[in-house]
């Protein structure tokens, strides 16, 4: 009945009755516990064409918050969320990945608390907990895997971590995989094939296939950041291999090969170094997704991350390689823009998700069978 009432199939009792064929009675004695938990609330009357008005039901989204962690390696961004995934407060803090699973986890937790309080809502009102992290992670319990962007986290039960700290749904994923959700629920709802490219310090890939995230079977499809590169250019990667595209095309190696802290700021001041670095990157990263438009023809690639930011040389760059290693009917539909959403993308990705498992009809059973 909730999710009926969410997305406004049915919004009156008498319209719940109608479209579940039960009575009006036992509609109402199903509804009393979602009123009594503040998950619907009544809002006036409807304007039937005749006849005694109905009530209008509606979700209250207000009716819990969610927490929300956007990971990278030198810094985390926080939110405190309603149940309909609308931010009610967010902060970035300088720590990240490097820390360690329990430094950082801890220091996350210490900041969540500060921030329910600033957003006026309490411990108690926290209905679910979601983590993005820049690697890889078993779907199945939340533990991280191998990546050179999660040094000392291989193994970590991240997921076990939160559901101890939390009596609220938890859920922990990869960025790349929350950016794609954030960013194609928000603007790409009608597409059903995208990939979602983070271009930063890390090189990934979120996949929705047939309108649905696509983790592969451990968690770790979409990681092209270590995807070999053609040029052999006999750069060693933090993997241990060679020649990876995050290795050559990645914003700290690129910064490290010209000797600069900003390339991204030099990019846009024209800086001719910084410009040809960039468009390099971007064909790199075009050879790496010419092989996924040739394995998945996606109908849209959208490209987040720090070098999305430097969008014109960087694109040119994709496009010309694209253009040049792809077969026309693979790429000449293909839209390639940038991310909408930018640094939030994990953020609204993470709450997205969270809200849905929440509100799925089994988690809402079992939170009224527990009250």
């Amino acid at each position: 009945m909730l999710e009926l009432i969410r997305n406004g199939t049915a919004v009156t009792r008498a319209d719940m009755a109608r479209y579940t064929g039960l009575a009006r009675s036992t509609v109402s004695q199903r509804l009393e516990p979602l009123i009594a938990r503040q998950l619907v609330h009544e809002i006036g009357a409807s304007s039937p064409t005749g006849g005694r008005p109905g009530t209008v039901l509606a979700f209250n989204p207000g009716a819990g918050a969610l927490l929300v962690a956007d990971i990278e390696t030198q810094r985390s961004r926080l939110a405190v969320s309603d149940l309909a995934g609308v931010v009610l407060e967010a902060e970035t803090v300088a720590l990240g990945s490097a820390r360690g699973p329990e430094d950082l986890l801890e220091h996350l937790d210490h900041r969540f608390l500060a921030l329910l309080k600033r957003a006026g809502r309490r411990l108690t009102d926290v209905r679910g907990v979601g983590v993005a992290v820049p690697g890889p992670v078993a779907e199945a319990d939340g533990v991280a895997a191998t990546s050179p962007h999660l040094p000392g986290w291989d193994g970590f039960p991240i997921r076990d971590w939160l559901a101890a700290r939390y009596d609220a749904t938890t859920v922990v994923d990869k960025r790349a995989n929350l950016m794609a959700l954030g960013e194609h629920t928000t603007y790409w709802a009608e597409v059903q094939h995208l990939l979602f490219v983070i271009a930063g310090n890390e090189i990934a890939c979120g996949i929705v296939a047939a309108g649905e995230l696509c983790r592969g079977a451990q968690g770790s499809a979409g990681e092209i950041g270590h995807l070999p590169i053609a040029d052999r250019a006999g750069v060693t990667c933090a993997c241990g291999n060679q020649d990876c595209l995050e290795a050559v095309a990645g914003r700290s190696a690129i910064e490290a090969r010209l000797g600069v802290e900003d390339v991204v700021a030099l990019a846009h001041a024209a800086e001719p170094d910084a410009v040809a670095a960039v468009r390099q990157a971007g064909r790199r990263i075009g050879e790496a997704l010419s092989t996924c438009v040739s394995f998945f023809e996606p109908e849209a690639i959208v490209v987040g991350g720090e070098l999305a930011r430097a969008s014109q040389p960087l694109f040119a760059g994709i496009r010309e390689q694209m253009a040049r290693r792809s077969l026309p009917v693979g790429t000449e539909s293909i839209r390639i823009v940038t991310s909408r959403l930018g640094e939030r993308a994990a953020i609204v990705g993470a709450a997205r998700l969270l809200a849905e498992q929440v509100l799925m009809p089994e988690a809402i059973d079992r939170s009224l069978r527990v009250a």
